[in-house]
Protein backbone atom coordinates (compact mmCIF):
# COMPACT_ATOMS: atom_id res chain seq x y z
CA UNK A 1 0.00 0.00 0.00
CA UNK A 2 1.74 3.31 -1.33
CA UNK A 3 1.56 6.74 0.36
CA UNK A 4 -1.57 7.99 -1.58
CA UNK A 5 -4.07 6.12 0.82
CA UNK A 6 -7.59 7.66 0.68
CA UNK A 7 -9.39 8.70 3.54
CA UNK A 8 -13.32 8.73 4.64
CA UNK A 9 -14.25 11.16 7.03
CA UNK A 10 -18.18 11.93 7.40
CA UNK A 11 -19.90 14.70 6.22
CA UNK A 12 -21.36 15.39 9.91
CA UNK A 13 -17.77 14.60 11.95
CA UNK A 14 -16.69 17.86 9.49
CA UNK A 15 -19.66 19.89 10.18
CA UNK A 16 -19.23 19.14 14.37
CA UNK A 17 -15.21 20.04 13.66
CA UNK A 18 -15.82 22.94 11.82
CA UNK A 19 -18.43 24.26 14.47
CA UNK A 20 -15.66 23.09 17.39
CA UNK A 21 -13.47 25.29 15.94
CA UNK A 22 -15.72 28.25 15.01
CA UNK A 23 -18.30 28.22 17.57
CA UNK A 24 -21.14 27.30 14.93
CA UNK A 25 -21.44 26.23 11.79
CA UNK A 26 -19.98 27.08 8.34
CA UNK A 27 -21.74 29.90 6.44
CA UNK A 28 -22.54 28.79 3.03
CA UNK A 29 -20.46 30.01 0.09
CA UNK A 30 -17.71 30.44 2.77
CA UNK A 31 -15.03 30.01 -0.07
CA UNK A 32 -11.69 28.65 -0.76
CA UNK A 33 -10.09 29.49 3.41
CA UNK A 34 -12.77 27.04 4.42
CA UNK A 35 -12.13 24.15 1.87
CA UNK A 36 -8.36 24.11 2.47
CA UNK A 37 -9.28 24.36 6.50
CA UNK A 38 -11.64 21.46 6.09
CA UNK A 39 -8.86 19.43 3.97
CA UNK A 40 -6.58 20.24 6.17
CA UNK A 41 -8.44 18.29 8.79
CA UNK A 42 -9.54 15.80 6.52
CA UNK A 43 -6.08 14.82 6.61
CA UNK A 44 -5.57 14.98 10.01
CA UNK A 45 -8.50 12.54 11.29
CA UNK A 46 -9.58 11.00 8.31
CA UNK A 47 -10.09 7.66 8.55
CA UNK A 48 -8.01 4.86 6.13
CA UNK A 49 -9.99 2.71 3.96
CA UNK A 50 -7.50 -0.44 4.61
CA UNK A 51 -6.02 -0.87 7.35
CA UNK A 52 -2.58 0.58 8.60
CA UNK A 53 -0.22 -1.28 10.80
CA UNK A 54 1.97 0.39 13.47
CA UNK A 55 4.80 -1.41 15.66
CA UNK A 56 5.03 0.59 18.90
CA UNK A 57 7.14 0.52 22.78
CA UNK A 58 4.42 0.85 24.94
CA UNK A 59 4.59 1.84 28.70
CA UNK A 60 2.42 -0.37 30.35
CA UNK A 61 0.12 1.93 33.33
CA UNK A 62 -0.25 0.94 37.14
CA UNK A 63 -4.28 1.04 36.24
CA UNK A 64 -5.84 -2.55 36.44
CA UNK A 65 -7.91 -3.09 33.40
CA UNK A 66 -11.18 -5.41 33.25
CA UNK A 67 -11.05 -9.31 32.38
CA UNK A 68 -11.15 -9.98 28.33
CA UNK A 69 -9.52 -6.50 27.94
CA UNK A 70 -5.87 -6.12 27.35
CA UNK A 71 -2.63 -3.35 27.17
CA UNK A 72 -3.38 -3.53 23.07
CA UNK A 73 -6.81 -4.29 23.15
CA UNK A 74 -8.95 -1.89 25.38
CA UNK A 75 -12.38 0.08 25.33
CA UNK A 76 -9.71 3.01 24.61
CA UNK A 77 -7.28 1.29 21.53
CA UNK A 78 -10.48 0.05 20.43
CA UNK A 79 -12.16 3.10 20.16
CA UNK A 80 -9.22 4.65 18.19
CA UNK A 81 -8.80 2.01 15.77
CA UNK A 82 -12.08 2.79 14.89
CA UNK A 83 -11.25 6.40 14.39
CA UNK A 84 -7.89 5.99 11.90
CA UNK A 85 -8.28 2.04 10.82
CA UNK A 86 -4.94 2.31 12.42
CA UNK A 87 -4.26 -1.59 14.51
CA UNK A 88 -1.59 -0.64 16.68
CA UNK A 89 0.52 -4.12 17.59
CA UNK A 90 2.82 -3.60 20.95
CA UNK A 91 6.58 -4.64 20.11
CA UNK A 92 7.60 -4.57 23.33
CA UNK A 93 5.90 -3.13 26.94
CA UNK A 94 7.55 -1.88 29.67
CA UNK A 95 6.28 -0.77 32.77
CA UNK A 96 7.33 2.52 34.67
CA UNK A 97 9.45 5.40 33.12
CA UNK A 98 12.64 3.64 34.22
CA UNK A 99 11.98 0.61 32.70
CA UNK A 100 10.49 1.97 29.74
CA UNK A 101 13.88 3.82 28.81
CA UNK A 102 16.12 1.25 29.71
CA UNK A 103 13.83 -0.48 27.31
CA UNK A 104 13.83 1.92 24.43
CA UNK A 105 17.52 2.31 24.95
CA UNK A 106 17.96 -1.13 24.11
CA UNK A 107 15.79 -0.49 20.97
CA UNK A 108 18.11 1.97 19.93
CA UNK A 109 21.42 0.11 20.68
CA UNK A 110 20.39 -3.07 18.90
CA UNK A 111 19.00 -0.76 16.30
CA UNK A 112 15.17 -3.11 16.19
CA UNK A 113 13.16 0.36 16.39
CA UNK A 114 9.55 -0.16 16.47
CA UNK A 115 7.59 2.00 13.75
CA UNK A 116 6.80 4.56 16.69
CA UNK A 117 8.08 5.26 20.07
CA UNK A 118 8.46 7.94 22.74
CA UNK A 119 12.34 8.99 23.44
CA UNK A 120 14.21 11.00 25.77
CA UNK A 121 16.10 14.45 24.85
CA UNK A 122 19.37 12.16 24.72
CA UNK A 123 17.97 9.30 22.82
CA UNK A 124 16.53 11.34 20.45
CA UNK A 125 19.96 13.46 19.59
CA UNK A 126 21.66 9.51 18.88
CA UNK A 127 18.68 8.57 16.78
CA UNK A 128 18.82 12.06 14.90
CA UNK A 129 23.24 11.31 14.86
CA UNK A 130 22.69 7.84 13.75
CA UNK A 131 20.17 8.21 11.16
CA UNK A 132 17.63 6.11 12.57
CA UNK A 133 14.35 8.24 12.09
CA UNK A 134 12.37 9.81 9.95
CA UNK A 135 11.90 13.62 9.03
CA UNK A 136 8.94 14.70 9.90
CA UNK A 137 9.05 18.78 9.08
CA UNK A 138 6.57 17.66 6.07
CA UNK A 139 4.35 14.88 7.73
CA UNK A 140 3.85 17.36 10.42
CA UNK A 141 2.97 20.47 7.98
CA UNK A 142 0.29 17.89 5.79
CA UNK A 143 -1.01 15.99 8.55
CA UNK A 144 -0.59 18.05 11.98
CA UNK A 145 -4.05 19.08 13.32
CA UNK A 146 -4.84 22.57 13.77
CA UNK A 147 -5.24 21.79 17.32
CA UNK A 148 -1.91 20.64 17.69
CA UNK A 149 -0.36 23.10 15.61
CA UNK A 150 -1.53 26.20 18.15
CA UNK A 151 -0.65 24.28 21.20
CA UNK A 152 2.67 24.26 19.84
CA UNK A 153 2.18 27.76 19.00
CA UNK A 154 1.73 28.35 22.26
CA UNK A 155 4.86 27.91 23.66
CA UNK A 156 6.50 30.76 20.59
CA UNK A 157 7.89 27.57 18.56
CA UNK A 158 10.24 26.40 21.42
CA UNK A 159 8.51 22.83 21.51
CA UNK A 160 9.18 22.17 18.11
CA UNK A 161 12.80 23.73 18.21
CA UNK A 162 13.26 21.02 20.88
CA UNK A 163 12.34 18.55 18.50
CA UNK A 164 14.30 19.52 15.48
CA UNK A 165 18.04 19.34 14.24
CA UNK A 166 19.23 22.15 11.37
CA UNK A 167 15.62 22.85 11.25
CA UNK A 168 14.44 19.73 10.42
CA UNK A 169 11.78 18.46 12.44
CA UNK A 170 12.38 14.79 13.82
CA UNK A 171 10.33 14.21 17.11
CA UNK A 172 6.84 15.48 17.80
CA UNK A 173 7.19 17.13 21.71
CA UNK A 174 5.15 17.20 24.50
CA UNK A 175 4.45 20.65 26.00
CA UNK A 176 5.18 21.36 29.30
CA UNK A 177 2.58 23.11 31.01
CA UNK A 178 4.05 27.17 32.77
CA UNK A 179 1.81 25.95 35.86
CA UNK A 180 3.59 22.81 36.47
CA UNK A 181 7.01 23.89 37.43
CA UNK A 182 6.15 26.25 40.58
CA UNK A 183 5.90 24.08 44.05
CA UNK A 184 3.38 25.72 46.14
CA UNK A 185 3.23 24.92 50.42
CA UNK A 186 0.32 23.13 50.70
CA UNK A 187 -0.84 23.71 54.66
CA UNK A 188 -4.02 22.08 56.61
CA UNK A 189 -6.32 25.24 57.28
CA UNK A 190 -7.88 23.84 59.75
CA UNK A 191 -4.74 23.01 61.78
CA UNK A 192 -3.84 26.67 61.10
CA UNK A 193 -6.68 27.74 62.73
CA UNK A 194 -6.88 25.27 65.54
CA UNK A 195 -3.04 27.05 66.75
CA UNK A 196 -4.22 30.40 65.63
CA UNK A 197 -1.56 31.41 63.34
CA UNK A 198 -1.84 33.40 60.07
CA UNK A 199 -1.04 32.47 56.28
CA UNK A 200 3.11 31.84 55.55
CA UNK A 201 4.91 34.34 53.56
CA UNK A 202 8.62 33.87 55.37
CA UNK A 203 10.91 31.26 56.32
CA UNK A 204 10.09 32.20 59.89
CA UNK A 205 6.57 32.37 59.44
CA UNK A 206 7.15 28.48 58.32
CA UNK A 207 9.20 27.80 61.32
CA UNK A 208 6.35 28.60 63.68
CA UNK A 209 3.45 26.89 62.16
CA UNK A 210 5.60 24.01 62.22
CA UNK A 211 7.01 23.75 65.34
CA UNK A 212 2.76 24.60 66.37
CA UNK A 213 1.66 21.24 64.16
CA UNK A 214 4.35 19.78 66.60
CA UNK A 215 3.72 20.88 70.01
CA UNK A 216 0.10 22.05 70.05
CA UNK A 217 -2.17 18.93 69.22
CA UNK A 218 -3.41 20.56 65.80
CA UNK A 219 -5.21 16.89 65.31
CA UNK A 220 -7.17 16.96 68.72
CA UNK A 221 -6.57 13.55 69.29
CA UNK A 222 -4.70 14.10 72.57
CA UNK A 223 -1.57 12.76 71.07
CA UNK A 224 2.33 14.03 70.03
CA UNK A 225 2.00 12.23 66.52
CA UNK A 226 2.03 15.37 64.01
CA UNK A 227 4.90 16.11 62.08
CA UNK A 228 6.48 20.18 61.12
CA UNK A 229 7.17 20.17 57.03
CA UNK A 230 6.87 16.77 55.72
CA UNK A 231 9.79 16.48 52.95
CA UNK A 232 11.29 14.24 50.35
CA UNK A 233 14.75 12.09 50.58
CA UNK A 234 15.59 12.98 47.26
CA UNK A 235 15.59 16.86 48.52
CA UNK A 236 15.42 18.06 44.96
CA UNK A 237 13.15 17.54 41.65
CA UNK A 238 15.21 20.20 39.78
CA UNK A 239 12.32 20.33 36.96
CA UNK A 240 8.82 19.18 37.51
CA UNK A 241 8.25 19.44 40.85
CA UNK A 242 6.13 16.44 42.61
CA UNK A 243 5.09 15.71 46.33
CA UNK A 244 7.23 17.24 49.50
CA UNK A 245 10.38 18.36 47.22
CA UNK A 246 12.19 21.37 48.73
CA UNK A 247 12.77 23.40 45.32
CA UNK A 248 10.64 26.34 46.90
CA UNK A 249 12.78 26.51 50.07
CA UNK A 250 15.82 26.29 48.16
CA UNK A 251 14.64 28.98 45.18
CA UNK A 252 13.72 31.94 48.07
CA UNK A 253 17.69 31.99 48.34
CA UNK A 254 18.03 32.34 44.71
CA UNK A 255 19.59 28.41 45.03
CA UNK A 256 18.59 25.95 42.03
CA UNK A 257 20.35 22.80 42.66
CA UNK A 258 20.37 19.97 39.51
CA UNK A 259 19.84 23.04 37.04
CA UNK A 260 22.58 25.38 34.83
CA UNK A 261 21.98 28.31 35.19
CA UNK A 262 24.01 32.19 34.95
CA UNK A 263 25.96 33.64 38.41
CA UNK A 264 25.90 37.48 38.97
CA UNK A 265 29.32 37.42 36.76
CA UNK A 266 27.21 35.73 33.61
CA UNK A 267 28.76 32.60 34.15
CA UNK A 268 27.44 29.49 33.82
CA UNK A 269 27.49 27.47 36.64
CA UNK A 270 25.64 24.12 38.11
CA UNK A 271 23.44 25.64 40.73
CA UNK A 272 24.07 22.41 43.33
CA UNK A 273 27.55 23.63 43.83
CA UNK A 274 26.92 27.70 44.67
CA UNK A 275 27.15 29.49 47.78
CA UNK A 276 23.48 29.95 47.62
CA UNK A 277 22.97 26.14 47.53
CA UNK A 278 25.01 25.62 50.93
CA UNK A 279 23.20 28.53 52.15
CA UNK A 280 19.82 26.55 51.92
CA UNK A 281 21.85 23.46 52.88
CA UNK A 282 22.26 24.62 56.73
CA UNK A 283 19.07 25.98 56.97
CA UNK A 284 17.21 22.81 56.25
CA UNK A 285 20.02 21.21 58.32
CA UNK A 286 19.10 24.10 61.08
CA UNK A 287 15.14 23.05 61.28
CA UNK A 288 16.22 19.35 60.81
CA UNK A 289 18.32 19.21 64.42
CA UNK A 290 15.33 21.33 65.70
CA UNK A 291 13.11 18.91 64.43
CA UNK A 292 10.79 20.97 62.17
CA UNK A 293 10.94 18.59 59.71
CA UNK A 294 9.72 15.22 59.91
CA UNK A 295 12.26 12.98 61.69
CA UNK A 296 11.67 9.78 59.78
CA UNK A 297 11.52 11.66 55.73
CA UNK A 298 14.21 9.99 54.83
CA UNK A 299 12.97 6.44 55.53
CA UNK A 300 9.36 6.70 54.27
CA UNK A 301 8.44 4.15 50.89
CA UNK A 302 6.57 6.18 49.69
CA UNK A 303 6.80 10.05 50.33
CA UNK A 304 3.18 10.96 50.70
CA UNK A 305 2.71 8.67 53.34
CA UNK A 306 2.34 10.85 56.12
CA UNK A 307 0.02 13.19 54.27
CA UNK A 308 -2.29 10.65 53.66
CA UNK A 309 -2.45 9.20 56.92
CA UNK A 310 -3.05 12.43 58.73
CA UNK A 311 0.22 12.96 60.22
CA UNK A 312 1.51 15.87 58.02
CA UNK A 313 -0.10 19.17 57.85
CA UNK A 314 2.16 21.19 55.51
CA UNK A 315 4.04 20.10 52.26
CA UNK A 316 5.31 21.54 49.10
CA UNK A 317 3.92 20.74 45.63
CA UNK A 318 2.17 21.99 42.69
CA UNK A 319 -1.17 22.83 42.02
CA UNK A 320 -2.29 19.36 41.04
CA UNK A 321 -1.78 18.13 44.79
CA UNK A 322 -5.89 17.85 45.23
CA UNK A 323 -5.68 15.25 42.53
CA UNK A 324 -3.34 13.45 45.05
CA UNK A 325 -2.44 13.01 47.37
CA UNK A 326 -4.42 15.01 49.15
CA UNK A 327 -7.65 13.32 47.98
CA UNK A 328 -6.63 10.04 50.09
CA UNK A 329 -6.40 12.48 52.59
CA UNK A 330 -9.69 13.78 52.50
CA UNK A 331 -11.32 10.61 51.84
CA UNK A 332 -9.46 9.09 55.55
CA UNK A 333 -10.34 12.38 57.24
CA UNK A 334 -13.24 14.69 55.80
CA UNK A 335 -12.24 17.18 58.35
CA UNK A 336 -9.32 18.43 56.30
CA UNK A 337 -9.01 21.66 54.86
CA UNK A 338 -6.26 22.42 52.73
CA UNK A 339 -5.03 24.98 51.27
CA UNK A 340 -2.30 26.36 49.20
CA UNK A 341 0.54 29.65 49.94
CA UNK A 342 3.21 31.34 47.64
CA UNK A 343 5.98 30.99 50.40
CA UNK A 344 8.24 31.50 51.63
CA UNK A 345 9.27 34.78 49.55
CA UNK A 346 12.78 35.86 49.36
CA UNK A 347 14.25 38.32 50.97
CA UNK A 348 12.70 41.29 48.45
CA UNK A 349 9.58 39.63 48.87
CA UNK A 350 9.39 38.47 45.78
CA UNK A 351 7.85 34.46 44.83
CA UNK A 352 10.88 32.82 43.07
CA UNK A 353 10.46 29.34 40.90
CA UNK A 354 12.76 27.21 38.19
CA UNK A 355 10.93 26.62 35.47
CA UNK A 356 10.97 22.99 34.02
CA UNK A 357 12.19 22.92 30.10
CA UNK A 358 9.44 23.12 27.66
CA UNK A 359 9.49 19.85 26.54
CA UNK A 360 11.17 16.49 28.00
CA UNK A 361 9.85 13.80 25.53
CA UNK A 362 9.65 13.50 22.01
CA UNK A 363 7.38 11.21 19.56
CA UNK A 364 9.57 9.48 16.81
CA UNK A 365 9.20 7.41 13.46
CA UNK A 366 11.53 4.80 12.28
CA UNK A 367 13.21 5.69 9.32
CA UNK A 368 11.83 3.63 6.53
CA UNK A 369 8.06 3.10 7.97
CA UNK A 370 5.71 3.09 5.36
CA UNK A 371 3.64 5.48 7.49
CA UNK A 372 4.91 8.00 9.29
CA UNK A 373 1.43 10.22 8.97
CA UNK A 374 -0.73 7.12 10.93
CA UNK A 375 1.57 8.39 14.10
CA UNK A 376 0.52 11.58 13.74
CA UNK A 377 -2.71 11.01 12.77
CA UNK A 378 -2.58 8.93 16.29
CA UNK A 379 -1.58 11.71 18.02
CA UNK A 380 -4.25 14.14 16.61
CA UNK A 381 -6.89 11.33 17.55
CA UNK A 382 -6.34 10.88 21.22
CA UNK A 383 -4.85 14.81 21.43
CA UNK A 384 -8.58 15.89 20.27
CA UNK A 385 -9.95 13.16 22.96
CA UNK A 386 -7.73 13.97 25.68
CA UNK A 387 -8.64 18.10 25.11
CA UNK A 388 -12.38 17.09 25.31
CA UNK A 389 -12.53 18.33 21.20
CA UNK A 390 -13.87 14.73 19.96
CA UNK A 391 -17.40 15.39 17.77
CA UNK A 392 -18.02 11.73 18.50
CA UNK A 393 -19.98 12.72 21.92
CA UNK A 394 -21.70 9.45 22.01
CA UNK A 395 -18.51 7.41 21.77
CA UNK A 396 -16.71 9.50 24.14
CA UNK A 397 -19.75 9.17 26.89
CA UNK A 398 -19.34 5.21 26.59
CA UNK A 399 -15.30 6.47 27.45
CA UNK A 400 -16.57 8.26 30.28
CA UNK A 401 -18.14 6.01 31.59
CA UNK A 402 -15.68 3.19 31.72
CA UNK A 403 -13.41 5.78 33.15
CA UNK A 404 -16.05 6.42 36.02
CA UNK A 405 -16.64 2.83 35.99
CA UNK A 406 -13.01 1.72 36.89
CA UNK A 407 -11.24 4.52 37.86
CA UNK A 408 -8.46 4.38 34.75
CA UNK A 409 -8.45 7.67 32.58
CA UNK A 410 -8.37 7.24 28.97
CA UNK A 411 -5.03 8.41 28.35
CA UNK A 412 -3.96 5.79 30.66
CA UNK A 413 -3.54 3.73 27.37
CA UNK A 414 -3.24 5.97 24.42
CA UNK A 415 -0.67 4.23 22.03
CA UNK A 416 2.00 7.13 23.30
CA UNK A 417 2.71 8.74 26.51
CA UNK A 418 2.57 12.21 25.24
CA UNK A 419 0.64 14.90 26.25
CA UNK A 420 0.04 18.22 24.46
CA UNK A 421 -1.72 21.25 25.61
CA UNK A 422 -1.79 24.80 25.46
CA UNK A 423 1.29 26.20 27.79
CA UNK A 424 -0.69 28.51 29.86
CA UNK A 425 -3.73 26.29 29.63
CA UNK A 426 -4.08 25.95 33.50
CA UNK A 427 -4.27 29.82 33.76
CA UNK A 428 -6.65 29.78 31.08
CA UNK A 429 -8.89 27.52 32.33
CA UNK A 430 -8.94 29.33 35.85
CA UNK A 431 -9.54 32.85 34.57
CA UNK A 432 -12.36 31.61 32.25
CA UNK A 433 -14.08 29.49 35.54
CA UNK A 434 -13.99 32.82 37.61
CA UNK A 435 -15.25 35.05 34.34
CA UNK A 436 -18.00 32.32 34.38
CA UNK A 437 -18.45 31.89 38.17
CA UNK A 438 -19.19 35.69 38.23
CA UNK A 439 -21.22 36.36 35.89
CA UNK A 440 -19.21 38.04 32.86
CA UNK A 441 -19.42 35.08 30.26
CA UNK A 442 -22.40 32.05 29.52
CA UNK A 443 -20.63 29.11 30.85
CA UNK A 444 -22.02 27.54 27.75
CA UNK A 445 -19.38 29.56 25.66
CA UNK A 446 -16.48 27.54 27.75
CA UNK A 447 -14.51 25.77 25.65
CA UNK A 448 -15.22 21.60 26.42
CA UNK A 449 -12.15 20.78 29.47
CA UNK A 450 -12.96 24.25 30.93
CA UNK A 451 -16.81 23.75 30.72
CA UNK A 452 -16.08 20.56 32.75
CA UNK A 453 -14.59 22.28 35.47
CA UNK A 454 -16.43 24.60 35.99
CA UNK A 455 -19.30 22.07 36.44
CA UNK A 456 -17.28 20.13 38.91
CA UNK A 457 -16.26 23.27 41.05
CA UNK A 458 -20.30 24.19 41.22
CA UNK A 459 -21.24 20.54 41.62
CA UNK A 460 -18.55 20.54 44.86
CA UNK A 461 -19.86 24.14 46.12
CA UNK A 462 -23.51 22.56 46.60
CA UNK A 463 -22.65 19.48 48.58
CA UNK A 464 -18.51 20.12 49.59
CA UNK A 465 -16.56 16.82 49.66
CA UNK A 466 -19.61 14.48 48.26
CA UNK A 467 -18.05 13.89 45.10
CA UNK A 468 -14.05 13.43 45.45
CA UNK A 469 -14.07 14.13 41.58
CA UNK A 470 -15.47 16.91 42.35
CA UNK A 471 -13.40 17.53 45.24
CA UNK A 472 -10.26 17.33 43.41
CA UNK A 473 -10.51 20.19 40.41
CA UNK A 474 -12.62 22.45 42.38
CA UNK A 475 -9.57 22.64 45.09
CA UNK A 476 -6.71 22.23 42.24
CA UNK A 477 -8.14 24.92 40.53
CA UNK A 478 -9.71 27.00 44.07
CA UNK A 479 -6.86 26.80 45.83
CA UNK A 480 -3.66 25.89 43.57
CA UNK A 481 -4.26 27.84 40.73
CA UNK A 482 -5.97 30.65 42.22
CA UNK A 483 -2.36 31.52 44.14
CA UNK A 484 -0.23 31.18 40.77
CA UNK A 485 -2.87 33.61 38.98
CA UNK A 486 -2.77 35.91 41.77
CA UNK A 487 0.83 35.95 42.40
CA UNK A 488 3.38 37.40 40.67
CA UNK A 489 6.38 35.06 40.26
CA UNK A 490 9.67 35.24 39.04
CA UNK A 491 10.66 32.40 37.38
CA UNK A 492 14.11 31.26 36.22
CA UNK A 493 15.05 28.79 33.31
CA UNK A 494 17.82 26.90 33.12
CA UNK A 495 19.91 27.68 30.12
CA UNK A 496 20.40 24.21 29.50
CA UNK A 497 19.15 20.66 29.24
CA UNK A 498 20.71 16.77 28.04
CA UNK A 499 23.68 15.60 28.00
CA UNK A 500 27.34 16.28 26.96
CA UNK A 501 30.31 13.84 26.13
CA UNK A 502 31.97 13.70 29.91
CA UNK A 503 28.18 13.68 31.25
CA UNK A 504 28.10 10.06 29.87
CA UNK A 505 31.15 8.66 32.04
CA UNK A 506 30.56 11.22 34.70
CA UNK A 507 27.15 12.16 35.44
CA UNK A 508 25.72 8.86 37.53
CA UNK A 509 28.98 9.23 39.92
CA UNK A 510 28.44 13.06 40.70
CA UNK A 511 24.34 12.78 40.92
CA UNK A 512 25.17 9.94 43.48
CA UNK A 513 27.73 12.20 45.27
CA UNK A 514 25.26 15.28 45.02
CA UNK A 515 22.52 13.54 46.43
CA UNK A 516 24.62 11.99 49.19
CA UNK A 517 26.10 14.96 50.07
CA UNK A 518 22.83 16.70 50.49
CA UNK A 519 20.73 14.57 52.64
CA UNK A 520 23.96 13.37 55.14
CA UNK A 521 24.23 17.04 55.56
CA UNK A 522 20.62 17.64 56.50
CA UNK A 523 20.09 15.11 58.33
CA UNK A 524 22.89 15.96 60.30
CA UNK A 525 25.21 12.81 59.51
CA UNK A 526 27.97 15.62 57.45
CA UNK A 527 28.67 19.25 59.11
CA UNK A 528 27.73 21.51 56.88
CA UNK A 529 31.73 22.47 55.71
CA UNK A 530 31.46 19.29 54.26
CA UNK A 531 29.78 21.66 51.01
CA UNK A 532 32.81 23.06 50.08
CA UNK A 533 34.99 19.44 49.95
CA UNK A 534 31.50 18.48 47.90
CA UNK A 535 31.86 21.09 45.51
CA UNK A 536 35.95 20.82 44.99
CA UNK A 537 35.53 16.84 45.11
CA UNK A 538 32.37 17.36 42.22
CA UNK A 539 34.17 19.51 40.03
CA UNK A 540 37.46 17.63 40.03
CA UNK A 541 35.32 14.51 39.23
CA UNK A 542 34.43 15.92 35.50
CA UNK A 543 32.03 18.47 37.12
CA UNK A 544 34.58 21.21 35.57
CA UNK A 545 34.97 19.48 32.17
CA UNK A 546 31.23 19.40 32.19
CA UNK A 547 30.83 23.16 32.84
CA UNK A 548 33.33 23.82 29.99
CA UNK A 549 31.04 21.28 27.40
CA UNK A 550 27.84 23.21 28.75
CA UNK A 551 29.05 26.72 28.51
CA UNK A 552 30.43 26.24 25.14
CA UNK A 553 27.10 24.93 23.66
CA UNK A 554 24.87 27.28 25.35
CA UNK A 555 26.87 30.53 24.08
CA UNK A 556 27.28 28.73 20.56
CA UNK A 557 23.59 28.67 20.74
CA UNK A 558 22.74 32.00 22.04
CA UNK A 559 25.26 33.08 19.13
CA UNK A 560 23.59 31.66 16.70
CA UNK A 561 20.35 32.82 18.01
CA UNK A 562 21.41 36.52 17.92
CA UNK A 563 22.84 36.21 14.36
CA UNK A 564 18.96 35.05 13.32
CA UNK A 565 17.52 37.85 15.08
CA UNK A 566 19.99 40.57 13.44
CA UNK A 567 19.48 38.58 10.20
CA UNK A 568 16.14 38.77 10.75
CA UNK A 569 15.65 42.57 11.89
Amino acid sequence: MNRAVKYVLPAVALVCLAACREGNAPAAGSGGTDTRATQAESAAYGRYEEPVVMRIGFKVPDSRLNTGDSNDNNPISRYLESLTNIKVIHSWEAKGEEAFTQKAQLAIDSNDLPDAMVVDRDQLKKLIDSDMIADLTETYKEYGSELIKDMYDSTQGEAPQDGMRNGRLYGLPNVAIHADSPSLLWVRQDWLDRVELPAPRTFEDIEAIAKAFIEQDPDGNGKRDTVGLSAYNNIVYGTKPHVNGLDTLFSALHAFPTNWIRDSRGNIVYGSITPEAKEALGKLADWYKRGLIDPDFALYKETQEPIISGKAGMFFGPWWMPYYPLSEAVALDTRAEWRAFAAPLDASGKFVTHMAPVTDRYLVVRKGYEHPEAVVKLLNAFTRLERRRDPNLEAVRSLDDFSAQTGIQPRAYYPFDLLIDYTDAIEKHYADMQQALHGKIDPDALDPDTHLLYDLWLADEEQPKKNLEGWKAANAYKYGVSVLSTTPIERVRSVFYGSTMHMRSHWPELQKLESETFLNIIVGDSPLSDFDLFAAKWKSLGGDAITQEVAQIVNSRDAGRQESESAGT
